[in-house]
């Protein structure tokens, strides 16, 4: 079963998920969608020029060559597209967030609801699919960590004012939701919540300190609370010339891990250092001085590209979602995950506001979103 597409958006995003559709043999691209026509002829000639593009939501969502609708658009525009895909019967994929508060993103999941059984919504979060996430996830959920104390997630990347400049929208409340930790370091959040469980609360201060006309942040520092008593610092900047990596440390009481610009950097538990004393002099698990050392080497995966990690990324959530939509079961990403995510995001927010702890369950109760 070929799963048949329409990609709703055609600017940088919208023209990755089109390029992985386009790709992928058990995905096809049946339309694009575009208020810009212009817009969706480029992406249509970027992918070989033979798929039909329209100006109309409308007209895509009643093709009945149409199983699934991937969701581009600014993210303020999210609900609203998302809705009206599930209504009209289609799966839905939303390029991430989810939308830019959980006031807005509720109705998605109230469509979801009401849709038929097997009918798949999701939002993108590739990296939960990168092999070293897969990794570090399977080794907490393991016990291989013993009991996770801690996390340190940092995003520290750059962005010209002309990329702030290059569209209305871009660092706006209404449409971006937020500058740095919401555009760009949405992603490094869901995978925290992934690893270290359910947030609790949350501290943090933002700035806007390397560029103008913009309303968002482009600097946050928040500090987080989680049930089971971890603690996390999140740090996101689009003000760090001219760009460093995103960094994400898991720390426990037997064992951490770093990944780094998605890359398993280190990777180190006692279990391990057990087996490895006694064919490898000075190797100990007390040691802590292997920050270069680590003890778990991944194998190369097939099909993947160092020089395109985005497209790669987006291919294996891709194949994810097909598997999803063909068997019914559960995506890997699902909105209550997105929602939680965004929850935080928000919490992040109302805290540099007010100078106050934010509890993230308080945010997703203005919505009534049940807790997980």
């Amino acid at each position: 079963m070929t799963v048949r597409f329409a990609v709703v958006g055609c600017g940088v995003i919208g023209a990755l998920h089109a390029e992985v559709l386009a790709a992928n043999p058990d995905t096809a691209l049946d339309v694009l969608v575009d208020t810009d026509h212009a817009a969706a002829e480029a992406v249509a000639a970027r992918v070989g020029g033979a798929v039909p593009v329209t100006t109309s939501l409308d007209e895509a969502l009643a093709r009945d060559d149409v199983d699934a609708v991937a969701i581009c658009v600014p993210s303020g525009g999210h609900a609203r597209i998302a809705v009206a895909a599930l209504e009209a019967g289609k799966h839905v994929v939303v390029e991430k967030p989810v939308d830019v508060t959980v006031e807005a993103a509720a109705p998605i999941v109230t469509a979801a609801a009401a849709a038929p059984a097997g009918t798949v919504a999701t939002v993108i979060s590739q990296h939960r699919f990168d092999p070293a996430s897969v990794v570090v996830h399977d080794a907490i959920e393991a016990g291989r960590f013993g009991r996770i104390t801690s996390a340190v997630a940092t995003v520290s990347w750059w962005r010209s004012q002309a990329y702030y400049d290059s569209g209305a929208w871009r660092g706006t409340w209404e449409l971006d939701g937020g500058g740095a930790l919401m555009n760009q370091g949405v992603h490094t959040v869901d995978l925290l919540l992934w690893f270290l469980g359910r947030p609790v609360e949350v501290m943090a201060l933002t700035g806007l300190l390397a560029h103008e006309r913009v309303e968002v942040e482009d600097t946050v520092a928040a500090v987080v609370r989680f049930e089971s008593g971890a603690l996390a610092t999140l740090h996101a900047t689009t003000a760090a010339y001219p760009g460093l990596s995103v960094r994400l440390q898991v720390l426990g009481d037997a064992g951490s891990a770093v990944i780094d610009d998605d890359r398993l950097r280190y990777f180190h538990s006692k279990e391990l250092a057990t087996a490895e004393a006694a064919g490898d002099a000075g190797v100990r698990a007390d040691q802590g001085d292997r920050s270069d050392q680590t003890a778990l080497v991944l194998p190369e995966e097939p099909g993947a590209d160092p020089a395109n990690p985005m497209f790669t990324g987006h291919a294996r959530q891709y194949r994810d979602i097909v598997e999803a939509i063909r068997t019914g079961r559960r995506p890997g990403v699902t909105l209550e995950d997105a929602l939680l995510a965004l929850a935080t995001v928000r919490a992040v927010y109302e805290s540099a506001r007010t100078g106050a702890p934010v509890r993230v369950d308080d945010v997703l109760a203005a919505v009534n979103v049940p807790a997980r």
